[in-house]
C-alpha cells in the first residue's frame, strides 16, 4: 500500500510540474492552436451537458487524479529507476493516452490528426511528468524510510544515503 501512495503523491507532484509546463507552453502556441488542451477537451467530451461552473474543477479533479493513478502505476513497476525512466514511462503514457484510449472509446481524434505544436506541446509536459514523477517516488521511497520510520538512525541513514545514490545514479551518467 504505501508504494501505490508514495506514487500517487509523486504522480500528483509530477501532474503540477505538467501542468506549470502546459500553461506556459499553450500561450506560446499560435492562435489557431491555442484552444483548449487535453485535459478540459476529454472533460467536456465525456460530460456534454456539463456547465463551465462543473467543468473547470472536474478538468482539474481529472488531470490530477489521471496523473496519481499513472503515478502509483510507476511506484508498483519501476520504482528508484531515476527521471530517464520516468520519462520513458510519461512518452508511454503520452502515446497510450492519445493515441490508444482515447480515441479508441471515441473522446478524441488520436494525435495524429492534431497540429504539431500541440503534440510537441503535450510530449514536453508527459517528459517533464515522468522525470518529476520518477524522482519523487526515489525521495519519497527514502523519505518512508528514514525521517517517517521508526527512529534506528544508523539503518535508515544508511538507507537514505544508498537508496538517493541509486536514484540519482540511473537518472544521470556523472
Amino acid at each position: 500500500m504505501s508504494k501505490v501512495l508514495i506514487g500517487a503523491l509523486a504522480g500528483i507532484g509530477g501532474t503540477l510540474a505538467m501542468t506549470v509546463v502546459m500553461r506556459r507552453l499553450h500561450r506560446r502556441l499560435p492562435p489557431a492552436s491555442q484552444y483548449p488542451l487535453p485535459p478540459r477537451e476529454i472533460v467536456q467530451e465525456t460530460f456534454p451537458r456539463a456547465s463551465e461552473r462543473v467543468l473547470r474543477p472536474l478538468t482539474m479533479l481529472s488531470h490530477f487524479g489521471y496523473g496519481a493513478a499513472a503515478g502509483a502505476l510507476f511506484a508498483l513497476t519501476a520504482p528508484g529507476r531515476g527521471a530517464a525512466a520516468g520519462m520513458a514511462y510519461g512518452t508511454g503514457i503520452w502515446a497510450a493516452s492519445y493515441l490508444g484510449w482515447i480515441p479508441a472509446v471515441g473522446i478524441l481524434a488520436p494525435a495524429t490528426q492534431h497540429p504539431r505544436d500541440r503534440n510537441a506541446l503535450m510530449i514536453a509536459a508527459h517528459l517533464v511528468w515522468g522525470a518529476v514523477t520518477a524522482l519523487a517516488v526515489c525521495e519519497l521511497d527514502r523519505a518512508e524510510q528514514s525521517i517517517f520510520a521508526a527512529p534506528n538512525r544508523g539503518a535508515a541513514a544508511g538507507a537514505d544515503v544508498a537508496g538517493s545514490e541509486a536514484c540519482h545514479r540511473t537518472s544521470r551518467r556523472s
